[in-house]
């Protein structure tokens, strides 16, 4: 057993060194510290990534570490997901497309005693990457024509555990190590103006994150079950620099005159809320909602105006997004193959977390479709999802975002204990 807990840390690292960062290619990322990822798994991407209230033996689900209490005693779970996107801006007589593919997620889960489950992973928690141009003509300077461009991201390593302590009630908690690295540059491509400024802002993350979920269910009659989630996000300092520097060229000259700016304590991770609701019948159908507040408004975020490089309040928004998700499988106890097949839906709203130009960012909604076939061989489960999201604020650009998500969960037996008569 612990060659094969070994085996499975090891495939965690792997992913881990083997994993790109950035996963975005949307303007937005350049606000905050970048577009918030998904970080749901496989099962609940097919219902919008609702999950504070379900738990399966043969599932993983991050977002409420509690769950992993009822992992199944003789089974390792892996779980890992890959995802491709299409995007499609618009703003006036513009259009613009632009796609790109992901390696997401790599999540393991196994029973570590009685009652007590374990997980071990690598999540996204936000992503930056774009790269576009704007001209601005003034008529005293004349024009000038900027380019913005940004990478990076930030993401985590965690380790959960969850433990169900009365048949009603489970509790967990997930640790990790959360880190990245964001850059940003705005550059002068054209100008009639005899000097240029370059700036150019980096930021590393080297920090902790921390969730703590419970669950309490309720057995409604014989035939349905109703399981309440709560999920809290701590929020804390991630005690790093923000740099930033200005290169100012001559063009008539060529010479160049370099300043440079550091915040330190620059970034936080607020406190964040989470509550749902799942409700079962005859385990055939689920229900399930969650709610989350983000409590961004209480942030600072580093800000250059008026010569000075310093952290500001004003700049970020409390974020609350509502999701709701539907699995249907038509005989869990069915012996065809079609009675095992898994077919949901889901659609989600959510405010946005920053602000640009003192106004507030797009609001975004977003639906899902998805469908997990089992592949009985190894009693593991493919997942395959479609998403939807739109993004849209009044006076800026629309994003339409198209996602097909592919995910895999492996069941292996290998906690069983073979007897030979």
């Amino acid at each position: 057993m612990k060659n094969k807990i070994f085996g499975c840390l090891l495939m965690v690292a792997t992913v881990t060194g083997a994993w790109a960062q950035g996963g975005s290619r949307s303007p937005y990322s350049q606000f905050g510290i970048g577009t918030l990822s998904d970080m749901s798994q496989s099962m609940s991407r097919g219902m919008n990534g609702v999950g504070y209230g379900l738990h399966e033996s043969d599932m993983v689900n991050t977002l409420n570490p509690a769950s992993y209490g009822r992992v199944d005693s003789l089974t390792m779970l892996f779980d890992m997901g890959l995802s491709g996107q299409l995007n499609h801006f618009e703003e006036g007589n513009v259009k613009r497309n632009s796609s790109m593919a992901n390696f997401e997620y790599a999540i393991a889960s196994f029973r570590l005693v009685k009652n007590v489950g374990v997980a071990v992973g690598i999540l996204p928690f936000s992503n930056v990457g774009y790269n576009y141009s704007t001209t601005i003509i003034d008529s005293n300077t004349g024009s000038l024509t900027e380019s913005f461009s940004g990478s990076g991201g930030t993401h985590e390593v965690m380790l959960g555990m969850g433990w169900h302590v009365l048949k009603p009630l489970s509790i967990g908690v997930n640790a990790g190590y959360f880190w990245g690295s964001i850059d940003r540059t705005v550059t002068p491509s054209a100008s009639s103006a005899s000097n240029a400024l370059t700036k150019t802002y980096t930021t590393s993350i080297s920090s902790y994150k921390l969730d703590i979920g419970a669950q309490w269910e309720q057995r409604i009659g014989r035939r349905d079950l109703l399981t309440v989630g709560a999920v809290v996000g701590v929020g804390h300092n991630l005690k790093n620099d923000a740099d930033m520097m200005i290169i100012s060229r001559n063009s008539v000259s060529n010479l160049s005159d370099t300043t440079k700016f550091s915040i330190s304590d620059a970034l936080s991770l607020p406190m964040s809320y989470g509550v749902g609701l799942a409700y079962q019948h005859a385990g055939k159908l689920t229900l399930a909602a969650d709610f989350t507040l983000e409590k961004w408004g209480d942030e600072k975020l580093p800000e250059y105006a008026n010569g000075r490089y310093e952290l500001q309040r004003g700049m970020t928004l409390d974020r609350k997004k509502v999701n709701v998700g539907l699995d249907w499988t038509p005989d869990p106890l069915g012996r065809n193959y079609t009675d095992h097949i898994h077919y949901r839906l889901g659609a989600g709203y959510s405010t946005p977390y920053y602000k640009i130009n003192g106004k507030d960012g797009p609001r975004e909604l977003s639906a899902s479709l998805g469908i997990s076939l089992p592949i009985y061989a190894n009693r593991s489960v493919l997942h395959i999802s479609g998403q939807w999201v739109n993004n849209k604020a009044t006076g800026f650009i629309t994003e339409n975002m198209f996602r097909l998500n592919i995910g895999i969960t492996f069941n292996e037996r290998w906690f069983m204990k073979w007897m030979v008569d």
